[in-house]
């Protein structure tokens, strides 16, 4: 979850909100939409204790044709448009850690840009091909990787608080006004809501990997939950750090926040070392969804609703190397074709809604399962899913009002992803395909 959003997105969403009291309540309702979210997911994932996360849920909640559509979201804007992201960031804080130059050099037909070429996203392209690479190469090799960059990156954001609040050259006059709670009803608080949405994403990441979690009926719940929770006190804690540091002007629009509150905070020359940690800390990220994105690729194709070139394995490396390597070149097309700020609205709406029907599928299961079989039961149901079903309709609706292009874009990816499916359905081996009733699961 830590990674690419809380380090972008604070800039975009003080230039859309103008208060820092305003901004830190996007946060916090942004967190408690993800908590709600994740009290329901652990209900799912102790049911459903198998790879393939809301692909499986879906599948099982509004039939087959939500299953795929959520793994044809999850290839294209779940990983592979968020990797594409994390990848410019990390590139983006390299660039600003050693101070060097970034010329752009843009291929554009009439109006439209073909391709952004510019050091940082070829330095964006570098990194995905090489971690892609390390997890194709082998689990235990990639799985060493993707701890090490997590503890690392804990540290430091610990490090960064305590150390930006306690002897940090800042000033507690950057939050200004107060706090108008007639804010919180305006269009763009929605809009904000949506870049909040990129940076809590990952909260379900847990029941990606039902199958391989040990006792999952307590396990997923707990990992889900208690990951959120964590996650919200950790974001407002650093959104705390970026106001202390930054009076709101400097602070509105800007991508690299981490550099520019370090700066303020510590002077240019501890800075550069701040933001070369914050890029090395992002890597936990890419490494993490080139990792799990392929196992949801691999549930499909395993399904047959998907080419059944991506169900092998490497015979020798045991891994799903063709899943890495399509999600990597999806990622590279991004990152060569679409700015930072349009990929940010693309991913934060059209996960909103997968996530949102996902919720509303939970509702449909619950009358179909044997109650005793819920090892873990959502927390405040029907209340909890009700209240994640609304935000994000919400979020949803404000986001079409004043940003149409991006979901228009994540509407027209659904689009293709339906035709893809009439095209599977039309295969004999596809339509034997059934999806196994509620009643015949084991936890």
């Amino acid at each position: 979850m830590i990674g690419t959003g809380i380090f972008t997105t604070s800039g975009f969403i003080l230039e859309e909100l103008h208060n820092p009291y305003t901004m830190l309540a996007c946060w916090f309702f942004g967190g408690f939409f993800a908590l709600c979210g994740a009290l329901c997911y652990g209900e799912l994932g102790a049911l459903f204790p198998r790879a393939g996360g809301e692909y499986v849920f879906l599948r099982q909640g509004l039939g087959k044709v939500m299953g795929f559509l959520s793994g044809w979201i999850s290839l294209i804007v779940g990983f592979s448009a968020p990797i594409a992201a994390a990848a410019i960031a990390f590139a983006s804080y390299l660039f600003q850690s050693f101070s060097l130059p970034c010329p752009n050099w843009n291929l554009t037909l009439g109006k439209v840009q073909i391709l952004n070429l510019s050091p940082i996203n070829l330095t964006a392209v570098t990194i995905i091909i090489g971690l892609s690479l390390i997890h194709f190469h082998s689990l235990l090799i990639g799985s060493k990787v993707q701890n090490g960059l997590t503890i690392f990156k804990i540290a430091f954001l610990l490090i960064f608080i305590v150390t930006g609040l306690w002897i940090g050259q800042g000033s507690t006059l950057h939050f200004g006004s107060h706090f108008k709670i007639g804010s919180l009803f305006q269009d763009s608080f929605a809009v904000s809501l949506v870049f909040v949405a990129f940076a809590y994403s990952g909260w379900n990441a847990a029941a990606y990997l039902g199958s391989e979690i040990k006792d999952p009926g307590r396990n997923i719940p707990l990992s889900l939950i208690t990951g959120t929770i964590i996650v919200l006190v950790l974001y407002l804690l650093l959104n705390l750090v970026f106001i202390y540091a930054l009076p709101p002007q400097k602070m509105s629009g800007v991508l690299e926040i981490g550099t520019k509150s370090a700066n303020a905070l510590f002077g240019h020359d501890i800075s550069s070392y701040f933001s070369l940690a914050i890029a090395i800390g992002l890597l936990s990220v890419l490494s993490a969804m080139i990792m799990s994105g392929p196992r949801i690729y691999f549930a499909m194709a395993k399904d047959k609703v998907f080419f059944k070139f991506f169900s092998q394995v490497n015979s020798k490396r045991h891994t799903p190397a063709h899943s890495i390597f399509l999600q990597a070149g999806i990622a590279i097309l991004m990152v060569l074709t679409t700015s930072f700020n349009s990929l940010l609205m693309y991913i934060g709406f059209t996960l909103s809604l997968f996530a949102m029907l996902t919720v509303i599928g939970l509702f449909r299961i619950r009358r179909q399962v044997d109650h005793q079989k819920l090892t873990y039961r959502t927390f405040g149901y029907p209340i909890t899913p009700i209240i994640f079903i609304l935000g994000n309709l919400w979020i949803i609706f404000f986001s079409i009002k004043s940003r149409p292009l991006a979901p228009l874009m994540g509407l027209a990816t659904i689009g293709l992803g339906l035709i893809l499916y009439l095209t599977f359905q039309k295969r004999p081996d596809c339509r034997q395909m059934r999806t196994e009733p509620v009643s015949d699961q084991k936890n």
